[in-house]
């Protein structure tokens, strides 16, 4: 059996009605994150409004303040004061951004910066940033967690070559202190086809937005060295959280389901759920409202949800949702280009396929992905293995298959507190 396990079973509320429900949904932890470490290591103060509270974020939060940065909060405003950073402890939990953010952040520390986590996250590929810091310059102990990050307050730079295509998180880690190294820091990615880009897309529209230069190019970034400036982060509401909440709509059939506060442009990969609901057979309208958007979907009637077929290289947080959507469609749908998935929270790939099995479905796991054809299901207990969004997928599920119960339901807290409450609000009105 894959991951963490628990008796802890919760039981995915039943409504194979239709619901209607409007769902405000707090910060992105991505922005919320790459904020915190912006923050970190600018020269002047920087405000958050805002921000996502959760596990991951407040790991992040906690292990910059344990070097050294003050965090003040009032209401929705964070002041974020940066200092030296200095030597420190750090938890990661199971926060692939904190184990790969923390270290390049760290190497910028006066003192040695320690960083261990959950027992899971020691499984979790490090060594690629690792040994990119090392290239880089800066004194690194240990390969896997827990290792040290020796820093000295400042580091060399300059060009690294790394393959990241077993996550875009190497990238935007050493982006995201980039402009702290003396010469500044080229990043190459040699290896092949590089998933989730918007990800690093976000990150340099936000060095950017913090004053640095940042030069792109096939493959290559190039953040020039100076300054990185304090200022008034406003972080967009989580649109990967908003998923599971969307997919109600498209399961229950015929049902609206509304999410306020869409924003008008952004690089979250979150924003494609919507195309792919609307290749599934939903309705999906997008309305200006002031500053931003209101999103509405509405979900086919009952037993006319389409299979699809689907390159989730780029969007690959996004496939426990699409899967638990492919079950309930009326023809097979195949998930590819998501190879990468075996490296986050838990194997996704293998779990998402044992778990939907275990229910009656027919999910064949693929080199790169999954074939989901469509089967009665029945209900069982849903494993989650300590990973929220596959904690999610079982609750989307157990919407239209009485007897769903998901393990460690609490798992959700990582990225979005309160989701059981949120759901079971969703379901009973």
């Amino acid at each position: 059996m894959l991951g963490r396990m628990t008796s802890d079973l919760w039981p995915a509320p039943f409504h194979p009605d239709p619901i209607v429900h409007t769902q405000v949904v707090p910060g992105s932890k991505s922005m919320t994150n790459r904020a915190y470490v912006l923050a970190a290591l600018a020269n002047r103060q920087s405000t958050i409004i805002g921000a996502l509270h959760s596990r991951d974020t407040d790991l992040m939060r906690a292990a910059l303040s344990d070097m050294g940065v003050v965090f003040t909060e009032e209401a929705e405003r964070i002041t974020v004061t940066p200092g030296e950073l200095v030597g420190a402890t750090v938890d990661c939990g199971l926060a692939g951004t904190v184990m790969r953010f923390v270290p390049a952040a760290a190497a910028f520390a006066e003192g040695p910066v320690l960083i261990d986590g959950d027992a899971q996250a020691r499984t979790r590929p490090l060594t690629t940033v690792l040994d990119a810091l090392r290239h880089l310059g800066v004194s690194v102990d240990g390969d896997s967690l827990p290792f040290t990050v020796n820093g000295t307050g400042h580091a060399p730079g300059g060009r690294v070559e790394i393959d990241a295509s077993s996550s875009s998180q190497f990238v935007s880690a050493l982006l995201l202190a980039g402009a702290r190294f003396d010469r500044g820091l080229t990043v190459v990615h040699t290896g092949g086809r590089l998933p989730s880009m918007p990800h690093i897309e976000m990150t340099v529209d936000m060095i950017r937005d913090a004053g640095v230069k940042v030069d792109v190019k096939q493959n290559e970034w190039t953040v020039h060295p100076g300054p990185i400036s304090g200022k008034i982060w406003v972080i967009e509401p989580d649109l990967s959280n908003a998923t599971p909440f969307l997919a109600a709509a498209a399961v229950t059939g015929g049902t609206v389901s509304s999410i306020p506060y869409w924003p008008q442009k952004t690089t979250q990969a979150g924003d494609v759920i919507r195309l792919i609901l609307e290749r599934m057979g939903c309705e999906v309208d997008i309305v200006a409202d002031g500053p931003s958007y209101t999103l509405t979907v509405t979900g086919p009637p009952r037993g006319q949800l389409q299979g699809i077929t689907l390159d989730m290289s780029d969007i690959g947080e996004l496939t426990p949702t699409v899967a638990a959507l492919a079950t309930q469609a009326t023809q097979t749908s195949m998930l590819t280009g998501i190879s990468h998935l075996r490296g986050h929270e838990t194997d996704r790939l293998a779990a998402l396929s044992q778990e939907i099995n275990k229910l009656g479905g027919k999910c064949e796991e693929l080199p790169d992905g999954l074939r989901i054809t469509p089967a009665p299901l029945h209900g069982g207990v849903w494993h989650s293995y300590a990973d929220h969004r596959m904690a999610t997928a079982g609750a989307i599920i157990g919407l239209t298959t009485e007897g769903v119960q998901v393990e460690d339901i609490g798992t959700t807290s990582k990225t979005l507190p309160g989701f059981a409450a949120m759901w079971t609000g969703m379901v009973h009105g």
